[in-house]
């Protein structure tokens, strides 16, 4: 069944600041169903600045899924455009890598862990001696030096997501999407991909939108926290966060603000009934 019923119309992109790294402009998507369409997001706007980390929570089938499948050019917008670095998005982009909660599923238990941090680049053409120095990189940023030549099967599963992760920043994405990445892990293994992740973001400087149903977890881990709500789903609410680069699973948890953020979200959340992710 088609994606939609009628070719989405072509939208020039709004002028953006130089530091907005990835831009959602009016999106909306509608699917079809008998008798007519079913929309799920409608006019969705948020825009997310270079080094930043935009978290995206909602209620359950709010559909933030469709909207990180649309930011990630999977699935075309029925209006509106994503804008990666002033260009349209209008199919996987090159400059944008993504990371499934299914790391399992993501690997070729086949190929070592270094082969599978390379795979994506030999899409690209990068040579073999720069593929071996990016993918060791890699490793190295996520904590795996030493592990390149074990394969997924002999690592635990928040080492099979620290793969997943190094494969990403071994593409030098300018973007990365996460689609609830920590979801399979244990909670101290979540925790210490969480701190991974505020490391990263500094080392790299990367741009990150990360999806998640943990408001904990969306509170800790953004600048800002985008809440989804509505049917048809828009973004109801921006909270931007202020608890500085330097973040503790145990301190930062116990501030005031982190509490206050989390209860504004959680009662957010408590309000609405969802869609279909």
């Amino acid at each position: 069944m088609s994606e939609s019923i009628t070719q989405p119309a072509m939208i020039e992109p709004t002028r953006r600041p130089a530091e907005v790294v990835l831009a959602a402009q009016g999106v909306s998507k509608q699917y079809p169903v008998p008798g007519g369409t079913r929309a799920v997001l409608d006019e969705v706007d948020f825009e997310v600045v270079r080094g930043q980390i935009a978290t995206i929570v909602g209620p359950s089938g709010a559909g933030k899924t469709t909207l990180l499948r649309c930011m990630a050019g999977l699935v075309t917008p029925s209006a509106g455009c994503v804008v990666l670095d002033g260009t349209p998005v209008t199919g996987p982009p090159e400059g944008l890598a993504v990371v499934f909660q299914d790391y399992s599923r993501s690997l070729m238990p086949w190929m070592s862990v270094r082969h599978n941090v390379e795979l994506p680049l030999r899409g690209r053409r990068v040579g073999k001696r720069e593929r071996r120095e990016r993918s060791l990189a890699a490793l190295a940023d996520v904590g795996l030096s030493g592990n390149g030549e074990l394969y997924p099967w002999q690592l635990s599963g928040g080492m099979q997501q620290r793969v997943a992760i190094a494969r990403a920043l071994a593409y030098r994405p300018e973007a990365l999407l996460m689609d609830e990445p920590f979801a399979s892990v244990d909670a101290q293994t979540r925790a210490d991909l969480e701190d991974l992740m505020l490391r990263l973001r500094i080392r790299r400087n990367i741009t990150i939108v990360l999806v998640t149903h943990d408001i904990d977890e969306a509170v800790y881990l953004g600048d800002v926290v985008l809440v989804l709500g509505g049917s048809p789903t828009r973004v109801e609410t921006r909270l931007p966060v202020g608890l500085g680069p330097d973040r503790d699973q145990i301190r930062t948890k116990a501030e005031p603000e982190f509490l206050e953020i989390r209860s504004h979200v959680l009662a957010k959340i408590r309000g609405h009934r969802g869609g279909a992710e």
